[in-house]
């Protein structure tokens, strides 16, 4: 736990009080958020805020992780933990690093352009393909090689599993490494998207992160407690997985650093994350539910996520097909602007369905626990 903390109290530290420069400098450089001409009206006022504010606390993740790996030496011999880095490590900074990249290279392009267009579709669609299959590579095909005092093997897991998972892997849905590959490349780019679309409103997209990192680090520090590789822990159920504690450290220092971005990002937004932040945020949700085996539960945690996707999915297919929309605009949170809601009122009340799903998916996950240890 400390480690956690460590990490968590860094991240928050640097994002708070670097933001501002980042703000700065992307002021100098002129990396003004260019605004849709289609969008809402009022959001033109928006128009030449810096963005790119994503590497802020992406950086920010990094830095907590080597903090709190520093922590982690400290701890007593008997507590079993992954002082040295690990491939989970690995695969989860490098889904938030390279994630973000391409959506930095998205930002770079929308500002040195002076539009909104930013790259391709196809050029982001590629880059998440390419991002999403490497890191699962590396999931499913490098084993942990954890031994104990004497010298024996005690956990060989890979970072994600072959099969299905909902609170834990469902033996019964074993996909092959290969379809596990597939799978996550496709949960990588439903959730960078997600993220992405939900990044519309000042704060929006930041403080529903914060929720669903939070409920991911308390998910992997729970799964840590009971952890199927600790000596020390005698119960008989208890959870498969790899490097738990790595993964709660991560989702603690990334939920930390959004805090203090979000300081800055607030209505109104003194910087926005821009697709650097978005994506970034994304790959590494991604790689949250894979590492911890909750790949199904993650659109009930990521529920405002999905339900945001399904409002411009709905719109584009009714439009399509009947020639009508059933949003006044889409994503979501623009049909109610263009309803006369305040942004700060629906900022706040999407925030609530975050909490919401992420409460449920909590909820799910301690009562299958105490379920089968009754």
């Amino acid at each position: 736990m400390r480690a956690v903390i460590v990490a968590v109290g860094v991240a928050f530290l640097i994002s708070l009080f670097c933001t501002p420069i980042a703000i700065k400098v992307f002021t100098r450089l002129k990396a003004g958020q260019p605004i849709r001409a289609e969008g809402p009206a009022m959001h033109q006022g928006k128009k030449g805020t810096p963005t790119m504010g994503g590497v802020v606390f992406i950086l920010a993740t990094v830095i907590a992780y080597v903090a709190g790996h520093l922590a982690l030496t400290t701890l007593p011999d008997q507590q079993i933990a992954q002082v040295e880095p690990t491939i989970t490590a690995l695969v989860l900074l490098g889904l938030m690093v390279f994630s973000g990249a391409v959506g930095f290279l998205d930002d770079f392009l929308k500002v040195r352009k002076r539009n909104s267009a930013g790259l391709n579709k196809r050029g982001k669609l590629l880059g998440q393909i390419l991002v999403g299959a490497v890191f699962g590579v590396v999931a499913l095909y490098f084993p942990s090689t954890m031994t104990d005092a004497a010298g024996k093997v005690t956990n060989t897991e890979t970072v994600g599993s072959t099969t299905l998972s909902f609170i834990r892997d469902i033996p019964a849905l074993d996909v092959t490494k290969i379809g596990a590959v597939i799978i996550f490349i496709f949960v990588v780019m439903a959730a960078t998207n997600g993220v992405n679309l939900t990044d519309g409103l000042d704060g929006l997209a930041t403080g529903a992160s914060v929720m669903v990192l939070a409920a991911y680090a308390l998910i992997a520090f729970w799964q840590y407690r009971h952890w199927c590789a600790d000596p020390n822990y005698k119960q008989a159920y208890c959870y498969t997985v790899r490097d738990p504690l790595e993964i709660a450290l991560i989702a603690g220092a990334a939920a930390g650093a959004c805090v203090g971005f979000l300081w800055w990002n607030t209505s109104p937004a003194r910087i926005f994350m821009g697709d650097t932040g978005a994506l970034g945020l994304g790959g590494l949700i991604a790689g949250m539910a894979m590492s911890t085996r909750t790949i199904l539960l993650l659109p009930i945690i990521g529920g405002l996520f999905v339900i945001i996707t399904m409002s411009v999915v709905i719109q584009i297919i009714s439009f399509r097909t009947t020639g009508k929309r059933v949003f006044r605009m889409s994503p979501l949170q623009h049909h109610f602007e263009l309803a006369g809601w305040s942004e700060v009122n629906i900022v706040v009340r999407f925030w609530i369905i975050a909490g919401i799903g992420v409460a449920i998916a909590l909820g799910l996950f301690y009562s299958e626990f105490l379920a089968n240890m009754t």
